[in-house]
């Protein structure tokens, strides 16, 4: 295996190498945010009748059409089907009622006057045969598929659960993911400053990027090897996967490495061509766990979570593999040639609707506070050492 993987080839050892976290059945509703693990077929046509789309009146289409209809009766939302006998007559129609056996037409009611027990059409009005009925299957059929394993349920689909009687669903069990921060100079978010120290941030933005996929615990250990290990069996012992941040470089105080060692994790790439997160890995613990170790500098970090493990823990989830979503510079950026860099950017539309990307320049992969300015970030092809403007790119939301 070569010194340094492409982001391809990362990308595809991390997806042979995760497992496959299984499916539950949970109520409907509380199945949002889920990713659904089973096909779901229409329980019959929708809609399942010839519906009335407007509160008005039912006739028999004819032309000429009398000027006006003797009330016959009511056809109501949620009532059994009304006959309509004569075509001089007509019956009073709610939105979601069924439409009237002898019915062909929907007078709207802001189109006709009633006249005591007579309904007469406003004057120069011309309706058409068939308007204002939702015919019987027009938007699906029974039978039909409506929901495809792998997707990610929202409101829409969750209403489609409810409506074609799924009670209960399969879904992907959530992993459960620890996220590990490494450094002597990292202290808690409302410890008092002292010199030579930073307040925590990664774990909580790699938290804040897996939110929805499952539960996540965080902790933090010193740059000292035993601690480490200790830190790391814990936690792979509790999780299904986990993410270190820091301490996976060859620097003198970085023991990420040999700490996985020590507990048998099996590396299946460490470092990766890309700038910024070159020192990544990703290796396999016993138990077929997954353990992503990622850089320490703050942009580096969050780069490859939102690249890598967030992909990485949904597809193993069983989403479906959706199209990226593709943006066009809209400025030169300054690459290095050899690796694959990620680059921030600010996504707007321009006056033809397409997405537009402008870079969002940091001085170094320690500069998060350039983050919160952009959307995301493009990944920028290697072999130029300028990308020139209207180059189209994928874009990695946060």
């Amino acid at each position: 295996m070569p010194d340094l993987l492409s982001v391809a080839e990362a990308e595809a050892l991390i997806a042979k190498h995760m497992p496959a976290f299984g499916a539950e059945q949970v109520a409907f509703d509380t199945a949002d945010g889920r990713i659904l693990r089973q096909d779901v077929f229409a329980e019959r046509d929708q809609p399942a009748f010839d519906r009335v789309m407007m509160d008005g009146i039912g006739v028999r289409w004819c032309d000429p059409l009398p000027a006006g209809f003797a009330l016959a009766g009511a056809q109501m939302a949620g009532m059994a089907r009304a006959k309509l006998v004569s075509p001089d007559a007509c019956l009073e129609v709610t939105t979601g009622a069924i439409v009237p056996a002898g019915c062909d037409c929907i007078i709207p009611v802001e189109q006709t006057r009633r006249d005591g027990d007579f309904y007469r059409l406003a004057e120069g009005y011309r309706p058409a045969k068939g308007q204002f009925i939702h015919a019987q299957g027009s938007d699906v059929r029974g039978g039909a598929r409506v929901l495809e394993a792998g997707v990610r349920l929202g409101p829409p689909e969750v209403a489609l659960l409810a409506a074609n009687g799924i009670g209960r669903v399969e879904v992907a069990v959530r992993p459960s993911i620890g996220v590990l921060a490494t450094g002597d100079e990292l202290i808690d978010v409302d410890a008092p400053l002292s010199e030579g120290h930073v307040r925590r941030s990664n774990e909580y933005a790699i938290a804040a990027a897996l939110s929805g996929l499952g539960p996540v615990a965080l902790d933090h250990v010193p740059d000292d090897l035993d601690a480490t290990i200790q830190a790391l069996s814990a936690m792979l012992a509790a999780h299904d996967a986990v993410i270190v941040s820091g301490g996976v470089s060859m620097g003198q105080r970085d023991f990420v490495a040999e700490a996985l060692a020590a507990l048998k994790v099996e590396w299946v790439f460490h470092r990766v061509a890309q700038r910024p997160g070159r020192p990544m890995g990703f290796g396999v613990a016993p138990g077929d766990k997954s353990v992503f170790a990622l850089p320490g500098n703050p942009v580096s970090s969050m780069v490859c979570a939102v690249r890598y493990a967030r992909p990485a823990l949904l597809a193993a989830m069983g989403l479906k593999a959706a199209a990226p979503e593709w943006v066009c510079l809209d400025a030169d950026v300054a690459t290095a040639p050899a690796l694959t860099c990620f680059v921030p950017v600010l996504v707007r539309q321009d006056e033809t609707g397409r997405s537009m990307a402008r870079p969002v320049i940091s001085t170094t992969s320690g500069d998060f506070s350039t983050l919160a300015q952009a959307h995301g970030v493009v990944q920028l092809p290697t072999g130029e050492a300028r990308v020139p403007a209207g180059t189209v790119a994928a874009l990695w939301r946060w």
